[in-house]
């Protein structure tokens, strides 16, 4: 492996479903520029759910760790430290299945890991040389999410409600939020810039490990 790619800074950020994690994660690689970098979503991590009929996998809580694969995600982790590239899965949201396909990814002096439950789980946590939330207003994040969902997840506004009241504000509850102790950083929504200022500071003032 070229040392030049050496993984040298693994961030975590966490925060509310449609909270602006995924645009932070973007602002960040923007402004890192020519430093080369690597964006993993959880959400890609979501366990296949083809075995089941489209209208159960629908009624499934995603908003829980056991939903995701998340030894996946720390094992392709590990990989990447090591050198080594790795075949991340893709999913499919609209039919709640993984893609057959995966998308080949290699190491990268900073990588980025973005989720709602990235912070919650002590042994993904653990991963991460930087621990940031992205504090962002529940009524402002279910608004994003009817958006996002009824755009580009082809789902009905009624549906998100739905499921928003059924499972995805009680974990929020119960596991989102609370992660928000274990953040080095808390980036405030409406104030993402400072936040990237805030971050790249923390970076490069503090060796990692």
């Amino acid at each position: 492996m070229d040392n030049d790619n050496a993984v040298g800074h693994v961030l975590g950020i966490a925060g509310p479903s449609a909270g602006a994690k995924s645009t932070f994660a973007m602002m960040l690689q923007d402004v890192l520029g020519e430093t080369p970098s690597l964006h993993l979503a959880h959400d890609d991590y979501y366990r296949d759910l083809a075995h089941l009929p489209l209208d159960e996998r629908a009624r499934q809580n995603f908003d829980s760790p056991e939903a995701l694969e998340t030894e996946l995600l720390i094992a392709h982790l590990g990989e990447l430290r090591a050198g080594q590239t790795v075949d991340k899965p893709l999913y499919d949201f609209s039919q709640h299945t993984r893609s057959a396909q995966t998308q080949r990814i290699s190491p990268a002096p900073v990588v980025i890991v973005e989720g709602i439950l990235v912070l919650a789980i002590p042994k993904l946590r653990d991963e991460f040389d930087w621990c940031i939330y992205v504090d962002t207003p529940l009524d402002i994040c279910l608004a994003r999410r009817i958006l996002r969902d009824t755009k580009e997840r082809g789902r009905s506004a009624e549906s998100v409600i739905d499921q928003y009241l059924s499972t995805v504000r009680p974990m929020q509850e119960q596991w989102v939020i609370p992660s928000r102790e274990w953040a080095d950083i808390v980036v405030v929504d409406g104030e993402l810039e400072e936040g990237v200022e805030t971050v790249l500071w923390a970076m490069y003032s503090r060796p990692t490990g």
